[in-house]
């Protein structure tokens, strides 16, 4: 048939005043009760039947059938869970299963919000499966119950659907309504004098006629406003009703646990094992609070839950001198269901369809991604931005990512989407432009190669992953033409890398830096962050001042004011600094400070090293009993993100941005490591590995030659990390057991210091190890706390770090050639041959070569 074409209702007089359903046609009804839907859905579903119509109801609602016993009915039944994507998907899955002029009966639309408990994702749900019926020139009958929707909702409906007819019963007190009143609010693309009039239908008789005298419309409207006092509040998302429910009945005291759990489950977490946590800590008053600094509905995101929670434990579980040390929150959180509306909004929804294929899945993603950057907010929700803006002023701010996914057990998504800086300068008009911009990056970034790499690797790649959104303030001070943090920093309940041979890895370790906390998490350019282990805070790990300078903090970041720069150093900025932030957070380099004076001139070299915040007791004290509350609350090991403010008094204030589980492989499985003969070992080390203990056998061993890397030109060393994914891809392609060697830092944002790879890039390897070459200046960083480490502890991924010093027991980078093992880099690589002699991938199957690691001792031994 040709599309809009003429097709029986099974009520040809409503046929006639309507001038026909047509193909393509999405008939929305909006009813007081499914009885009256009945009324015209089971003529509709028997006339398709007896024209031989594919005739299919979508079954997902608790209500009893809308539809039964009709010759070739065929019931889909989809389960109604909180995923919205996953839902909406399997509907669009059945759709074009059954193909163009298929028939449709839904369940009630209503019952949506059982597992949404918001009306703007019911509206979603229609806007993307509207369009979808229509394009294939299908008929869908759809029900909603009148007075249980915002009008925002119901005018997504009637924006998308061809026909909106509202319905109501002459006699509402009778089960099945004799005789309705149906008033047309929409019928596209067709017009008659009479046709939006109210029209009565006698079931009974089939009559269909429009209420064109004085005493029939006065009956009408006099039921029209009898039903009127249901649409109170329909100015309210059905998300907000149910708040000011729960609200009003506190002041009864008829609140129950299971409305607080309610509460939990639609704006906190779905984590099973988080929310018997949030259920323990949390009081109505506290979700009162996030509701109320709110943007849209659904759940704030794991990295916004994991910081209201650690917050509340921190206040419960620890002394008032140490909770007064702590900065009070003012974080905005925009909801989950705010990024399903924006891509409906930008009619984004095919595309990410398609990405969400197995076959799209990263090759549509870049131009979703570039989609994404490049949309509008909705009216309602660009208000809601202004109003979050005026409150913050023009403090500056930051948008991090919360996905649902996000930090919670077994999930961490470290360092896999974007955080956007706003310094919050300018007119409104600017300020606002660079907000929604931030949240466009943070959106596009759910699109980022890295992200969707892991989500595979961990098993996610068909779960939803909603991207809300936390915006905080950034806590700091202005300096001239820069604002920061004193410090900031990553800590650790518990350290799988013991980095000094006497540590207690129970006690907690941070990882300091100064200004923003991002050079804590990152590995960019020749940045040493202090590495803090609680149980001796003030222990370096460098014998000599030498050392201690070399291996520090060199460049600090900061939110850069007009005139100022985002990436600066302690020299540029010295002028500016307080002298008591000065003393905290550096050192003297006394001994180039020394040879200065040899030379005739008195000069100050310092260094950062936040030796002066690491002699206070009182803050490692309190940041070692956080960390060991949060892991004894938690109930497993846990990682924190911080910032530190220090007055001239040496008062201190931390403010807690983050907390999730620490993603750890811990296993009792003892490896005993022997001791082969010497020429029988390729490395060998003693307290420079991190990983579980395992024994496993080596099939390949790729060797980047340190030398060569550092005389390929720098513009071609990309080109290293290109040739080094290839072949992370096809060795686990072919599923082979990979140990890297690579020359100093793996993952650095500085190609001279180590290998710029991205963890998606060696995510297949089973060991990675990094080489120093102090010849030309390589050097490993052990920077447990780092995303790209984080990466590695999550993918059960072992670590080595080859130091020319007494943790290297032995390491040979002649044995591969000396045993004569097999090079198939130009097999792999073929394209690549100008690195052969760079670039070493020997086989080493049915060789006997043996990875053993005793993560108890420390051990790792590469051996035959």
């Amino acid at each position: 048939m040709r599309a809009f074409e003429k097709i029986q209702s099974g009520l040809p007089e409503m046929d006639r005043a309507f001038d026909s359903i047509r193909l393509g046609d999405n008939v929305v009804l909006q009813v007081g009760s499914l009885e009256e839907f009945k009324l015209f859905a089971v003529p509709f579903a028997r006339q398709a039947a007896a024209d031989g119509r594919r005739l299919l109801y979508i079954r997902f609602a608790s209500h009893p059938p809308l539809i039964e016993d009709i010759p070739g009915l065929e019931v889909r039944t989809v389960e109604l869970s909180h995923q919205f994507e996953t839902f909406t998907m399997e509907i669009r899955r059945i759709i074009e299963e059954a193909g163009r002029e298929a028939f449709y009966v839904f369940d009630c639309l209503s019952e949506l919000q059982t597992a949404w408990s918001t009306d703007m994702m019911m509206g979603n749900f229609f806007r993307v499966t509207c369009p979808y019926l229509f394009e294939l020139d299908t008929v869908a009958f759809f029900p909603i119950l009148r007075g249980c929707h915002s009008f925002a909702a119901v005018a997504k409906i009637r924006d998308t659907t061809q026909i909106l007819l509202d319905v109501f019963s002459e006699h509402q007190w009778e089960t099945v309504p004799q005789s309705v009143y149906v008033h047309p609010l929409k019928v596209w693309k067709r017009y008659s004098p009479t046709m939006f009039l109210p029209h009565r239908y006698d079931v009974k008789t089939g009559e269909f006629r429009p209420l064109t005298d004085g005493v029939s419309a006065s009956r009408f409207y006099a039921i029209l406003n009898e039903e009127g006092g249901e649409q109170k509040e329909q100015t309210l998302d059905s998300w907000d009703r149910l708040f000011i429910d729960v609200q009003n009945r506190q002041k009864t005291g008829d609140v129950s646990r299971s409305d607080l759990r309610t509460l939990c489950r639609i704006m906190m977490s779905r984590d099973k094992k988080l929310q018997p946590l949030i259920d323990r800590h949390f009081t109505l008053e506290d979700y009162m609070a996030v509701r109320s600094r709110m943007i849209g509905t659904g759940l704030i995101g794991g990295k916004a839950c994991g910081m209201l929670l650690a917050r509340k434990i921190a206040c419960a579980g620890l002394s008032e001198e140490d909770v007064a040390h702590f900065e009070p929150h003012d974080s905005y959180f925009i909801g989950s269901d705010v990024f399903y509306t924006y891509i409906v909004a930008n009619n984004c929804w095919n595309l990410r369809v398609h990405q969400r294929t197995e076959q799209g899945y990263f090759m549509e993603a870049p131009k979703l991604g570039e989609a994404l950057l490049s949309g509008t907010f909705p009216d309602d929700i660009r208000e809601e931005f202004k109003r979050l803006l005026d409150y913050f002023g023009q403090s500056p701010i930051i948008v991090r990512s919360s996905s649902i996914l996000e930090d919670g057990y077994g999930n961490a998504f470290a360092g896999k989407y974007d955080s956007v800086f706003c310094d919050n300068t300018g007119t409104p008009e600017e300020r606002l432009t660079a907000f929604e911009n931030a949240v466009r990056r943070v959106y596009a970034s759910t699109m980022n190669r890295s992200a969707l790499e892991y989500r595979v690797k961990r098993g996610l790649s068909r779960r939803d992953e909603q991207m809300a959104l936390l915006v905080q303030r950034v806590s700091g001070s202005y300096y001239g033409k820069i604002f920061m943090p004193d410090a900031a920093g990553v800590g650790y309940s518990f350290s799988l890398y013991k980095f000094r041979e006497e540590m207690d890895v129970k006690a907690g370790m941070l990882r300091l830096v100064m200004g923003l906390g991002t050079r804590a998490v990152d590995r960019t350019g020749e940045d040493y962050p202090r590495l803090v282990s609680l149980d001796a805070p003030t222990v370096q790990l460098q014998a000599t001042v030498a050392e201690r300078h070399r291996y520090s903090q060199h460049r600090i970041d900061v939110i850069a004011l007009p005139g100022g720069e985002s990436h600066t150093s302690l020299e540029k900025i010295r002028a500016d600094l307080p002298d008591y932030v000065v003393r905290t957070l550096t050192e003297h380099d006394s001994d180039a400070e020394r040879r200065f004076r040899e030379r005739g001139q008195n000069r100050d070299v310092l260094y950062v090293s936040c030796a002066g915040l690491l002699e206070n007791e009182a803050f490692t004290g309190m940041m070692k009993r956080l960390l060991h509350l949060l892991q004894s609350a938690y109930d497993y090991p846990v990682d924190i993100e911080f910032t530190v403010n220090i007055a001239s008094d040496g008062v201190f204030v931390v403010n807690l941005l983050q907390c999730r589980p620490l993603q750890l492989y811990l296993t009792d499985e003892k490896v005993e490591v022997p001791r082969p003969a010497d020429d029988r070992i390729y490395l060998r080390l003693k307290g420079a590995s991190m990983g579980r203990s395992i024994k496993m056998p080596v099939d390949w061993v790729v060797y980047v030659d340190p030398r060569a890397y550092y005389t390929c030109p720098y513009v071609r060393k990309s080109e290293v990390s290109r040739i080094v994914e290839k072949i992370n891809r096809r060795g686990g392609e072919r599923g082979r057991q990979m140990v890297l060697f690579a020359p100093g830092r793996i993952g650095t944002s500085s190609p001279e210091l180590g290998i710029p790879v991205a963890f998606a890039d060696i995510c297949d390897f089973r060991a990675i190890c990094e080489v120093a070459y102090s010849e030309v200046g390589y050097m490993p960083e052990l920077s447990y706390g780092s995303h790209m480490f984080q990466d590695l502890v999550e993918s059960d991924i072992l670590y080595g770090a080859v130091f020319e010093n007494e943790k290297t027991r032995k390491f040979d980078p002649d044995f591969m050639k000396d045993q004569h093992y097999e090079n198939r880099f130009g097999e792999i690589c073929p394209e690549s041959g100008d690195f052969s002699d760079m670039i070493y991938v020997y086989d080493t199957r049915e060789s006997g070569l043996t990875l053993y690691h005793d993560a108890v001792k420390g051990e790792l031994l590469i051996a035959r």
